[in-house]
């Protein structure tokens, strides 16, 4: 039986819920490794857990960056991890085309940030019948989230997470507004913080996307004390040699740590 979706109906009650993985499909070992590592602390900690891993990466800032293995490959490796580890999948789409095909693997389809404004991609996500997770753009009000969750409910599926990500501040930072989570929450949707996302330096001189990865905790224990439904991690084995975003991802060995901590201050919340 599938680890333990986030429930939409009662999504405030006990702990967060986390997404989180590799942020691309890289090869089988390190989606397995990380995936097995990912589930024994979660389990330990009770937390419900979401495997997350793109099997695309579309939005890349140059064009001989690392994109993927192939589609069919990549969404193999999500359908061993949730075969094999009973673990229920995310990924994003960045076409309305890929959200069916998609959708016969993974539980959650996300719609990457710069996206979210798109009608077609919301709607074919929302037909899959599939929890959709959309992420705010770096570009928008946490306000008007509502408009782009209402598109998803609209073709008939009010099964909707909303995603802080930062907002653009000047050309290489994001800042987190944790005004966003209680401003979202009004619409009645669980929303969760992208935690490393959050903490990208984008639009670099050469070409490849900055981090920030020691306020990782920062950001996450912030989020936790604000009031968050969910996390966003993503986490890979040694980052140094990840193929995409490895200047923002968790070491994979200090998410059992940070997780302890962060269960602490949401039951310190919850006793309230």
């Amino acid at each position: 039986m599938l680890n333990t979706l986030p429930n939409i109906k009662n999504f405030r009650e006990g702990n967060f819920f986390l997404l989180a993985g590799p942020c691309v499909v890289e090869n089988e070992d390190i989606t397995m490794r990380t995936a097995e590592h990912l589930k024994k602390v979660t389990t330990e900690l009770k937390i419900p857990f979401v495997f997350k891993s793109s099997y695309r990466k579309a939005n890349r800032s140059r064009i001989d960056s690392f994109v993927g293995l192939g589609d069919h490959e990549a969404l193999k490796i999500l359908q061993k991890v949730k075969s094999e580890l009973e673990l229920p999948i995310v990924t994003d789409i960045h076409l309305p085309e890929e959200a069916a095909m998609a959708a016969e693997v993974v539980d959650i389809v996300q719609i990457p940030a710069f996206l979210c404004r798109q009608t077609d991609l919301l709607v074919a996500a929302a037909q899959t019948k599939k929890i959709v997770n959309i992420k705010k753009g770096q570009f928008l009000a946490p306000g008007a989230m509502e408009f782009a969750a209402k598109k998803v409910s609209d073709a008939g599926n009010r099964q909707i997470m909303l995603t802080e990500r930062g907002s653009t501040f000047g050309y290489h930072d994001l800042i987190v507004d944790m005004r966003s989570i209680p401003i979202m929450q009004q619409t009645g949707y669980p929303v969760v913080v992208d935690v490393t996302h959050s903490l990208q330096q984008p639009n670099t001189t050469s070409g490849v996307t900055g981090g920030l990865p020691n306020l990782i905790e920062t950001i996450a224990r912030a989020a936790v004390a604000a009031g968050t439904d969910g996390l966003f991690i993503e986490t890979h084995p040694d980052p140094s040699i990840a193929k995409s975003d490895g200047a923002n991802m968790l070491r994979l060995d200090l998410i059992n740590g940070l997780l302890k901590r962060l269960v602490t201050i949401r039951q310190a919340i919850n006793s309230l």
